[in-house]
């Protein structure tokens, strides 16, 4: 007996360090700063913020600086915010960053049939984007995103073989390059359209909301792209895992977690257990969500592997003796269960838990000190360039400093909490 435990702890050991080397393997590392660059699918700052609060609930340890500068209209060679070169110094190399991702090619084909003098255009153009952004840092890392796509999916294509069908060769130009300059390659086009076929074989009329305007992408459409750019990213789908055998008394696997004062009383089992990391908050999607875009997101999940790739919260109870058990985690109840779907494994960042409560909490700071950014840059930086009052300066100062304790404030709110979890027999 003695032999059999220590090979159940062994290997709950090496479960345990093999995760660690998942989470290690993560492409961002502490200290990068990252610029996501773009069009106006990266200035609607939705897969921007939710790669953003991912990466703080689920590295919560990780110090990661993020900026957003998305341009509405732009294209390879600017804009209304200025000429590339311009954009670059300006929304992208003042920020010093190691990473850049971007995403551009929606406005560049011009939303018709491909042409090949517009292509050159854009293959020139992007080509000098990275040009540039090398000579700034040689050892600067970029992924390069291939354009989301354009709704050919829910409704007719406009003309033979679709916008999206351009895109997709734009894209193939974008994978070369990124091949070329041994940069990451981020497919955004690829998993939202199957998420697309797949809901609009379900239900027609909502998955035409994923993408209402055919270009630009709801929230749920949104989180589809924040997965893509996150499994590019080799991003892990545990949050957490425990394993308990109720029958022996003892805990088996504790994966990216620390279970104490495991005890089992008759039909109720106790415990205490510190997660390593947050779950993305989709447990309370009103949250996260408006409430006419809930039935939207329901729809996106179900006909997307989001959670099952990337928000695996699992607990997982073996040898119960009940039919069905009640879980309250901090005297809250979370869910009753019956004794087979606990022994499969229940996914807790499914549900309304402290801990989703909390990673919301997480993202609401996620999206207010963005929303300051975007107010430094857009509303005081951009029009006020070239006044040389000094509170200008001054202004830019303090937007910068609170932004920096808002982000104080976010890394600290992301620490997991203990909780205790009771599991009673109904």
């Amino acid at each position: 007996m003695n032999r059999m435990r220590s090979l159940v702890c062994t290997l709950a050991l090496l479960l345990t360090s093999l995760s660690a080397g998942a989470q290690s393997n993560f492409y961002l590392k502490n200290g990068d700063r990252v610029v996501f660059y773009g069009d106006s699918i990266t200035e609607q700052r939705l897969y921007t913020t939710f790669v953003e609060t991912y990466i703080v609930t689920r590295f919560p340890k990780l110090n990661v600086f993020f900026v957003h500068s998305g341009v509405g209209g732009d294209r390879v060679s600017g804009g209304w915010a200025g000429p590339i070169d311009f954009r670059l110094d300006r929304d992208v190399i003042a920020y010093r960053p190691t990473v850049v991702t971007c995403m551009l090619g929606m406005n560049d084909a011009s939303y018709q049939p491909f042409k090949s003098d517009i292509f050159n255009n854009y293959a020139t153009g992007y080509q000098h984007i990275v040009e540039r952004l090398k000579a700034y840092s040689p050892n600067i890392r970029m992924t390069l995103i291939q354009p989301s796509p354009f709704d050919d999916v829910t409704r007719p294509v406009s003309f033979e073989g679709g916008y999206n069908a351009v895109l997709l060769r734009y894209s193939q130009f974008v994978k070369e390059l990124a091949e070329k300059n041994s940069f990451d390659i981020a497919d955004l086009n690829t998993s939202v359209r199957a998420t697309l076929e797949r809901a609009n074989a379900t239900d027609a009329n909502t998955a035409k909301k994923i993408i209402a305007d055919r270009v630009h992408p709801g929230p749920s459409g949104h989180l589809i792209m924040a997965g893509a750019l996150l499994k590019a990213w080799n991003a892990p789908s545990t949050v957490s895992r425990v394993e308990i055998d109720a029958a022996r008394k003892q805990v088996n696997q504790a994966e990216n977690t620390k279970v104490n004062g495991f005890k089992v009383s008759g039909n109720v089992l106790t415990w205490e257990q510190r997660d390593e990391a947050l779950p993305f908050p989709l447990g309370i999607p009103k949250r996260l969500v408006s409430d006419q875009e809930v039935p939207t997101l329901a729809l996106t999940l179900s006909s997307s592997d989001f959670v099952e790739a990337l928000n695996q919260e699992i607990l997982k109870v073996i040898g119960l003796q009940g039919t069905r058990y009640r879980l309250t985690i901090d005297g809250e109840e979370i869910g009753s269960f019956t004794a087979e779907q606990l022994a499969t494994g229940v996914n807790l960042a499914t549900l309304p838990t402290p801990m989703t409560t909390q990673a919301l909490a997480v993202h609401a700071l996620t999206s207010r000190h963005n929303d300051l950014h975007q107010v430094r840059w857009r509303q005081v930086q951009m029009p006020l360039n070239g006044e040389t009052l000094p509170e200008v300066s001054h202004a830019l100062a303090a937007i910068d400093k609170l932004d920096e304790a808002i982000v104080k404030k976010q890394h600290a709110l992301a620490i997991p909490k203990p909780h205790k979890y009771e599991l009673t027999a109904q």
